[in-house]
């Protein structure tokens, strides 16, 4: 079990001598004989617990000391030794200095235990409610982004559709009605696509990572199926290269969301222009790793939005609607599966992600 670090200070060096042989199997303890000294141990130590400081030291007061260090280093517990008679001390240590508890001089061996174990427990305390007011926080702002996400891409296309069958229930012209069937079929796809990405989010945010063998031929040829149709209809080339030696083994689903994000990015955003459109996936995969390139020649990222396109909701083009949740679901994946993703991207000429996955060696769990 980890020791707890504890800071000492008091400018009487025999006080120092004997707190560090009392407390030293105990703890782990660092002694200073100046405020100055303390403060190098705090830049040194970002793991320091407790801090005990005798009020009358030479240069500043305890209160003083403990008052400068608040902003700069909030989480260690504080506390003064001072005696009976520096009441007022103790009192403006509270107000000022935040002090977690005084201890009176002379202090017994029993006191300082008691007011660390009890400040230890504080500190453990206030550490728990930081990380849960951080998740909770995230959750808040996950939530505002997503009440208007859901006001924005499910009932954008919803109206779409109700305006083309306004506009379909007075047209007797087969082409026109043709195209707007053409129109309602693009707003629906567009609200599919959300609602799959919105399913891929929760699936991973809720499911438990399940490892198995993979075969990657076969996890493509689930995924892609639908991509090489559409590249055909788009003239867009689809070229995959798969080299598998030795089993490799991860959670099946984690890859399938992996993949499928990283595809349809490739095939969306497309530069409608262009005569050589092609989307390359290439799969290098063995005991230990895998490998997955995917490659478009499409419209590219900007370098501006580079270190945004992971983020929830965020997206880089207009060019064509997306729910805004690909890339985080990509990215969220990789997390659980202790992966890691890199971008490469010109404007306007291509992009290509590569991602690294450990295996998970067999017999482990």
């Amino acid at each position: 079990m980890e020791k707890i670090k504890i800071l000492y200070i008091d400018d009487e060096q025999n006080n120092l001598n004997s707190f560090k042989a009392t407390f030293r199997f105990d703890y782990s303890v660092l002694i200073a004989a100046t405020t100055e000294q303390a403060f190098r141990y705090l830049e040194d130590n970002n793991d320091v617990r407790i801090i005990l400081c005798d009020q009358r030291m030479p240069d500043k007061t305890g209160v003083q000391f403990f008052e400068e260090i608040r902003n700069q280093y909030p989480d260690p517990i504080r506390m003064l030794i001072t005696g009976y008679t520096d009441i007022e001390s103790v009192i403006e240590g509270i107000n000022r200095g935040h002090i977690f508890r005084y201890i009176k001089k002379p202090w017994t061996d029993t006191d300082i235990k008691s007011a660390i174990e009890e400040g230890n427990k504080f500190f453990l305390t206030n550490s728990m409610l930081k990380v849960k007011n951080s998740e909770l926080q995230s959750a808040y702002d996950e939530l505002g982004k997503f009440a208007y996400s859901v006001t924005h891409d499910l009932r954008g296309p919803l109206l779409s559709v109700l305006g083309a069958l306004q506009i379909a229930e007075s047209e007797e012209d087969p082409k026109e009605i043709r195209e707007i069937l053409g129109m309602m079929g693009v707003a629906l796809n567009k609200l599919d696509d959300y609602i799959t990405s919105l399913h891929e989010y929760y699936s991973l945010k809720r499911g438990k990572l399940v490892y198995e063998d993979i075969n990657f031929e076969n996890i493509v040829n689930d995924v892609a199926g639908l991509f090489k149709i559409a590249g055909s209809m788009e003239q867009i080339k689809f070229n995959v290269t798969i080299n598998q030696t030795g089993t490799f083994s991860s959670d099946e689903v984690s890859l399938k969301i992996i993949l499928n994000n990283l595809l349809s990015n490739a095939f969306k955003y497309q530069r409608k222009e262009a005569n050589d459109k092609f989307v390359d996936v290439k799969i290098d995969a063995d005991n230990t790793n895998a490998v997955i390139f995917v490659k478009d020649n499409g419209i590219g990222i900007q370098a501006e939005h580079i270190d945004n396109i992971f983020t929830m909701f965020f997206r880089a083009t207009s060019q064509d609607i997306g729910s805004g949740f690909g890339l985080y679901n990509v990215k969220d994946a990789l997390n659980k599966l202790n992966g890691t993703i890199e971008v490469q991207s010109v404007f306007k000429e291509g992009t290509t992600f590569k991602v690294t996955i450990p295996g998970r060696a067999h017999g482990t769990k």
